[in-house]
Protein backbone atom coordinates (compact mmCIF):
# COMPACT_ATOMS: atom_id res chain seq x y z
CA UNK A 1 0.00 0.00 0.00
CA UNK A 2 1.38 3.38 -0.98
CA UNK A 3 0.75 6.58 0.91
CA UNK A 4 0.65 10.04 -0.59
CA UNK A 5 2.73 12.76 1.00
CA UNK A 6 0.42 15.68 1.80
CA UNK A 7 1.05 19.07 0.27
CA UNK A 8 0.60 22.13 2.47
CA UNK A 9 0.45 25.66 1.10
CA UNK A 10 1.90 28.24 3.48
CA UNK A 11 0.85 31.81 2.77
CA UNK A 12 3.10 34.54 4.13
CA UNK A 13 5.94 32.03 3.94
CA UNK A 14 8.65 34.67 4.40
CA UNK A 15 6.89 36.30 7.34
CA UNK A 16 7.54 35.94 11.05
CA UNK A 17 5.40 32.83 11.48
CA UNK A 18 5.96 31.38 8.01
CA UNK A 19 9.74 31.24 8.28
CA UNK A 20 9.39 28.95 11.30
CA UNK A 21 6.39 27.00 9.98
CA UNK A 22 8.05 25.81 6.76
CA UNK A 23 10.89 23.91 8.51
CA UNK A 24 8.45 22.64 11.16
CA UNK A 25 6.34 21.10 8.40
CA UNK A 26 9.35 19.75 6.52
CA UNK A 27 10.51 17.99 9.69
CA UNK A 28 7.21 16.12 9.58
CA UNK A 29 7.82 14.91 6.03
CA UNK A 30 5.32 17.27 4.42
CA UNK A 31 5.68 18.71 0.92
CA UNK A 32 5.59 22.46 1.49
CA UNK A 33 4.46 24.95 -1.10
CA UNK A 34 5.68 28.36 0.04
CA UNK A 35 3.68 31.31 -1.26
CA UNK A 36 5.43 34.65 -1.61
CA UNK A 37 4.51 37.88 -3.34
CA UNK A 38 7.88 38.36 -5.00
CA UNK A 39 10.02 35.94 -7.02
CA UNK A 40 13.09 37.47 -5.39
CA UNK A 41 12.02 36.19 -1.98
CA UNK A 42 12.47 32.43 -1.94
CA UNK A 43 12.07 29.89 0.86
CA UNK A 44 14.63 27.08 1.14
CA UNK A 45 13.55 23.43 1.20
CA UNK A 46 10.12 24.22 -0.26
CA UNK A 47 8.39 24.57 -3.62
CA UNK A 48 8.12 28.31 -4.13
CA UNK A 49 5.07 29.85 -5.79
CA UNK A 50 4.48 33.52 -6.47
CA UNK A 51 0.98 34.76 -5.79
CA UNK A 52 -0.73 37.75 -4.25
CA UNK A 53 -4.03 37.69 -2.35
CA UNK A 54 -5.29 40.34 -4.80
CA UNK A 55 -4.78 37.99 -7.78
CA UNK A 56 -7.41 35.18 -7.93
CA UNK A 57 -5.85 33.53 -10.98
CA UNK A 58 -2.42 33.25 -9.37
CA UNK A 59 -4.03 31.98 -6.16
CA UNK A 60 -5.97 29.32 -8.04
CA UNK A 61 -2.75 28.08 -9.63
CA UNK A 62 -0.98 28.08 -6.26
CA UNK A 63 -3.82 26.08 -4.68
CA UNK A 64 -3.98 23.38 -7.36
CA UNK A 65 -3.10 19.98 -5.87
CA UNK A 66 -2.89 21.30 -2.32
CA UNK A 67 -4.30 19.28 0.59
CA UNK A 68 -4.10 21.83 3.40
CA UNK A 69 -3.54 25.56 3.70
CA UNK A 70 -2.14 27.86 6.35
CA UNK A 71 -3.82 31.23 5.80
CA UNK A 72 -1.99 34.25 7.18
CA UNK A 73 -2.80 37.56 5.53
CA UNK A 74 -0.35 40.46 5.39
CA UNK A 75 -1.57 43.68 6.98
CA UNK A 76 -3.95 45.42 4.62
CA UNK A 77 -7.05 47.56 4.98
CA UNK A 78 -9.01 44.93 3.02
CA UNK A 79 -7.44 41.91 4.78
CA UNK A 80 -10.77 40.36 5.79
CA UNK A 81 -12.15 40.58 2.25
CA UNK A 82 -8.96 39.09 0.81
CA UNK A 83 -8.90 36.19 3.28
CA UNK A 84 -12.56 35.38 2.68
CA UNK A 85 -12.01 35.26 -1.08
CA UNK A 86 -8.91 33.12 -0.61
CA UNK A 87 -10.83 30.67 1.59
CA UNK A 88 -13.51 30.35 -1.10
CA UNK A 89 -10.86 29.70 -3.75
CA UNK A 90 -9.26 27.06 -1.53
CA UNK A 91 -12.54 25.19 -1.17
CA UNK A 92 -13.14 25.31 -4.93
CA UNK A 93 -9.61 23.99 -5.53
CA UNK A 94 -10.37 20.91 -3.43
CA UNK A 95 -8.44 21.87 -0.29
CA UNK A 96 -9.75 19.76 2.58
CA UNK A 97 -8.08 21.48 5.55
CA UNK A 98 -7.72 25.17 6.32
CA UNK A 99 -5.80 26.55 9.29
CA UNK A 100 -6.61 30.19 9.85
CA UNK A 101 -4.30 32.53 11.75
CA UNK A 102 -6.63 34.84 13.65
CA UNK A 103 -6.03 36.91 16.80
CA UNK A 104 -6.54 36.58 20.54
CA UNK A 105 -10.06 37.69 21.59
CA UNK A 106 -11.41 38.02 18.04
CA UNK A 107 -15.12 38.85 18.22
CA UNK A 108 -17.62 40.61 15.99
CA UNK A 109 -18.56 43.26 18.56
CA UNK A 110 -15.01 44.19 19.57
CA UNK A 111 -14.04 47.89 19.64
CA UNK A 112 -10.75 46.80 18.01
CA UNK A 113 -11.07 46.76 14.23
CA UNK A 114 -8.51 43.98 13.75
CA UNK A 115 -10.44 41.71 16.11
CA UNK A 116 -13.69 42.41 14.26
CA UNK A 117 -12.03 41.64 10.93
CA UNK A 118 -10.62 38.36 12.21
CA UNK A 119 -14.01 37.40 13.62
CA UNK A 120 -15.59 38.05 10.21
CA UNK A 121 -13.12 35.70 8.51
CA UNK A 122 -13.59 33.04 11.20
CA UNK A 123 -17.38 33.16 10.76
CA UNK A 124 -17.09 32.78 6.99
CA UNK A 125 -14.58 29.95 7.21
CA UNK A 126 -17.00 28.01 9.40
CA UNK A 127 -19.49 27.91 6.50
CA UNK A 128 -17.11 26.39 3.94
CA UNK A 129 -17.88 22.74 4.61
CA UNK A 130 -14.21 21.76 4.96
CA UNK A 131 -12.04 21.09 8.01
CA UNK A 132 -11.21 24.46 9.55
CA UNK A 133 -9.01 25.12 12.58
CA UNK A 134 -8.58 28.61 14.03
CA UNK A 135 -5.44 29.73 15.82
CA UNK A 136 -5.78 32.87 17.93
CA UNK A 137 -2.32 34.01 19.06
CA UNK A 138 -1.81 36.83 21.50
CA UNK A 139 0.68 39.67 20.94
CA UNK A 140 3.83 38.31 19.27
CA UNK A 141 7.01 38.43 21.34
CA UNK A 142 8.76 39.17 18.05
CA UNK A 143 6.75 42.40 17.92
CA UNK A 144 9.12 43.84 20.51
CA UNK A 145 11.85 43.77 17.86
CA UNK A 146 10.14 46.79 16.30
CA UNK A 147 11.52 48.97 19.09
CA UNK A 148 14.89 47.19 19.35
CA UNK A 149 16.80 50.02 17.66
CA UNK A 150 15.27 52.62 19.98
CA UNK A 151 16.05 50.45 22.97
CA UNK A 152 19.64 50.00 21.85
CA UNK A 153 20.06 53.73 21.37
CA UNK A 154 18.33 55.05 24.47
CA UNK A 155 17.95 52.12 26.94
CA UNK A 156 14.19 52.52 27.16
CA UNK A 157 10.96 51.92 25.29
CA UNK A 158 7.46 53.23 25.81
CA UNK A 159 3.80 52.40 25.25
CA UNK A 160 0.38 53.48 26.55
CA UNK A 161 -0.29 50.36 28.60
CA UNK A 162 0.45 51.12 32.25
CA UNK A 163 0.79 48.03 34.44
CA UNK A 164 -1.50 45.80 32.36
CA UNK A 165 -0.15 42.33 31.68
CA UNK A 166 -0.17 40.45 28.36
CA UNK A 167 0.36 36.73 27.81
CA UNK A 168 2.65 37.27 24.81
CA UNK A 169 3.47 34.30 22.58
CA UNK A 170 6.61 33.42 20.63
CA UNK A 171 5.93 33.04 16.91
CA UNK A 172 8.04 29.88 16.91
CA UNK A 173 5.40 28.35 19.16
CA UNK A 174 2.66 29.53 16.82
CA UNK A 175 4.46 27.78 13.97
CA UNK A 176 4.86 24.54 15.93
CA UNK A 177 1.20 24.59 16.92
CA UNK A 178 0.21 25.24 13.30
CA UNK A 179 2.36 22.35 12.09
CA UNK A 180 0.49 20.05 14.47
CA UNK A 181 -3.01 21.02 13.39
CA UNK A 182 -2.04 21.03 9.71
CA UNK A 183 -0.73 17.47 9.80
CA UNK A 184 -2.58 15.60 12.55
CA UNK A 185 -6.26 14.58 12.83
CA UNK A 186 -8.69 15.73 15.48
CA UNK A 187 -8.56 19.50 15.13
CA UNK A 188 -11.40 20.24 12.71
CA UNK A 189 -13.80 22.83 14.07
CA UNK A 190 -11.50 23.72 16.95
CA UNK A 191 -10.31 27.16 18.01
CA UNK A 192 -7.05 27.41 19.95
CA UNK A 193 -5.90 30.52 21.80
CA UNK A 194 -2.11 30.62 21.78
CA UNK A 195 -0.23 32.37 24.59
CA UNK A 196 3.05 32.24 26.41
CA UNK A 197 3.40 30.56 29.81
CA UNK A 198 2.69 33.72 31.82
CA UNK A 199 1.27 37.22 31.62
CA UNK A 200 3.85 39.99 31.79
CA UNK A 201 3.77 43.75 32.10
CA UNK A 202 5.99 45.91 29.95
CA UNK A 203 8.07 46.53 33.08
CA UNK A 204 8.61 42.75 33.18
CA UNK A 205 9.70 42.83 29.54
CA UNK A 206 12.20 45.59 30.32
CA UNK A 207 13.66 43.55 33.19
CA UNK A 208 14.03 40.48 30.97
CA UNK A 209 15.75 42.52 28.27
CA UNK A 210 18.04 44.05 30.91
CA UNK A 211 19.16 40.61 32.01
CA UNK A 212 19.62 39.40 28.42
CA UNK A 213 21.68 42.43 27.35
CA UNK A 214 23.52 42.95 30.66
CA UNK A 215 22.54 46.61 30.89
CA UNK A 216 19.65 48.57 32.37
CA UNK A 217 16.65 48.91 30.06
CA UNK A 218 13.55 50.72 31.29
CA UNK A 219 9.92 50.87 30.28
CA UNK A 220 8.25 54.28 30.32
CA UNK A 221 4.53 54.90 30.14
CA UNK A 222 3.75 57.29 27.28
CA UNK A 223 0.37 58.76 26.30
CA UNK A 224 -1.37 57.39 23.24
CA UNK A 225 -0.70 60.60 21.29
CA UNK A 226 3.06 60.34 21.83
CA UNK A 227 2.99 56.62 21.02
CA UNK A 228 1.18 57.41 17.77
CA UNK A 229 3.77 60.03 16.89
CA UNK A 230 6.57 57.53 17.55
CA UNK A 231 4.98 55.01 15.18
CA UNK A 232 3.56 57.40 12.58
CA UNK A 233 6.49 57.04 10.20
CA UNK A 234 6.32 53.26 10.32
CA UNK A 235 2.63 52.60 9.74
CA UNK A 236 -0.06 53.94 7.37
CA UNK A 237 -2.88 55.88 9.12
CA UNK A 238 -5.45 53.05 9.01
CA UNK A 239 -2.98 50.61 10.56
CA UNK A 240 -1.80 53.12 13.14
CA UNK A 241 -5.38 53.69 14.31
CA UNK A 242 -5.88 49.95 14.66
CA UNK A 243 -2.56 49.63 16.48
CA UNK A 244 -3.73 52.18 19.06
CA UNK A 245 -6.98 50.24 19.47
CA UNK A 246 -4.91 47.11 20.08
CA UNK A 247 -2.95 48.85 22.83
CA UNK A 248 -6.11 50.23 24.43
CA UNK A 249 -7.36 46.62 24.47
CA UNK A 250 -4.14 45.53 26.19
CA UNK A 251 -4.30 48.44 28.67
CA UNK A 252 -7.79 47.35 29.71
CA UNK A 253 -6.30 44.04 30.85
CA UNK A 254 -8.14 42.07 28.17
CA UNK A 255 -5.12 40.08 26.95
CA UNK A 256 -3.72 38.64 30.17
CA UNK A 257 -5.32 35.20 30.26
CA UNK A 258 -2.89 32.29 29.88
CA UNK A 259 -4.00 29.28 27.83
CA UNK A 260 -2.51 25.78 27.62
CA UNK A 261 -2.94 25.33 23.86
CA UNK A 262 0.78 25.57 23.01
CA UNK A 263 1.86 22.75 25.35
CA UNK A 264 -1.30 20.79 24.54
CA UNK A 265 -0.53 20.89 20.81
CA UNK A 266 3.27 20.71 20.84
CA UNK A 267 3.88 18.43 23.83
CA UNK A 268 6.32 20.88 25.45
CA UNK A 269 6.08 24.10 27.47
CA UNK A 270 5.51 27.38 25.69
CA UNK A 271 8.57 29.60 25.39
CA UNK A 272 8.72 32.41 27.92
CA UNK A 273 9.80 35.98 27.21
CA UNK A 274 13.03 35.53 29.14
CA UNK A 275 14.07 32.80 26.72
CA UNK A 276 13.00 35.01 23.80
CA UNK A 277 15.07 37.91 25.15
CA UNK A 278 18.10 35.66 25.51
CA UNK A 279 17.71 34.31 21.96
CA UNK A 280 17.34 37.83 20.48
CA UNK A 281 19.70 39.78 22.74
CA UNK A 282 21.85 40.82 19.77
CA UNK A 283 18.92 42.74 18.26
CA UNK A 284 18.75 44.90 21.38
CA UNK A 285 22.51 45.32 21.64
CA UNK A 286 24.00 48.78 21.85
CA UNK A 287 25.00 50.25 18.50
CA UNK A 288 27.75 52.81 19.13
CA UNK A 289 26.73 54.70 15.99
CA UNK A 290 23.40 55.53 17.62
CA UNK A 291 24.93 56.95 20.80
Amino acid sequence: MTTTTPTVLVTGATGTVGTSLVPALRSRGVDVRAMTRSPERTVPDATNVVADLHDPDALTAALTGVDAVFLNSPSAADAAELQIRFADLARRAGVTRLVLLSQYAARAESPVRFLRWHAEVEAHAATLGIDVTVLRPNLFMQGTLAFAATTAAHDWFGAPIGDAAISLVDTRDIADAAATVLTEPGHAGRTYTLTGPDALTHHDLARALSVATAREIAFTEVPAEQFAAMASGLLPPWQLDGFLEDYAHYARGEAAEVHSSVPDLTGRPARGFRAFAHDHAAAFAVDPALR
